[in-house]
């Protein structure tokens, strides 16, 4: 499978680049800077609908893994459907990595947002974003999936194992929910694999 993979360069781009090559896919990483290890590079700006087709062409699916700066995040849902535009335009898959504030609490009604257990102030602002980011999908005609990680997102084990949801939260027994970004890149790949029928979907331990 040819992947391309939209901000390789960081926690989640480069776990999901290193587990595509290890299954064998043919990847590209797409940059603005730097130079990801052992893959071909194109360098360009994700919100640039023209350079994004170009470099999505003939690929069977695209994961986008970028976030925005702190004190950017209004432009996501700008640069997600730049992206969006051009999955559409070639006709390839496109899998959003998002954040969780979209998903459902598994405490109390409502949005994880809204409770602060899960999204203490200092995450609020990129838990904005990313339910900006989702709205961008809804709608529009291009082939995607959007991906909640859990409520803690950090480098770890590569286990291989994890849970799968919907638009809820995944919690453990304890009431923790996370994953490291090397698992949540064997469920990207997973995905990419052998697609679910969800739109919207969660991972977790």
């Amino acid at each position: 499978m040819k992947i391309i993979v939209v901000g390789a360069n960081g926690m989640v781009g480069s776990r999901v680049t290193d587990e595509s090559v290890r299954r064998g896919h043919d990847v590209t990483a797409v940059v603005r800077g730097g130079s990801p290890r052992g893959v071909p590079v194109v360098y360009g700006n994700a919100a640039d609908r023209e350079q994004m087709s170009t470099a999505f062409s003939g690929s069977d699916a695209v994961v986008v893994a970028t976030r925005p700066r702190p004190g950017q995040e209004h432009t996501v849902s700008a640069t997600t459907a730049a992206l969006l535009d051009a999955a559409a335009a070639t006709g390839t898959r496109i899998l959003v990595v998002g954040g969780a504030g979209p998903l459902r609490s598994p405490d109390r009604p409502g949005l994880v947002i809204e409770d602060p257990s899960y999204v203490p102030p200092q995450w609020r602002s990129s838990a904005e974003a990313s339910i900006a980011q989702l709205r961008a999908c809804h709608g529009h005609p291009a082939d995607w999936t959007y991906l909640s990680p859990p409520a803690i997102l950090e480098p770890g084990v590569r286990t291989g194992h994890y849970r799968r949801g919907t638009t809820t939260l995944v919690v453990r027994p304890d009431g923790t929910s996370r994953i490291s970004a090397e698992d949540l890149a064997v469920a990207i790949v997973d995905e990419l694999e052998n697609p679910g029928t969800d739109r919207h979907f969660t991972v977790g331990y």
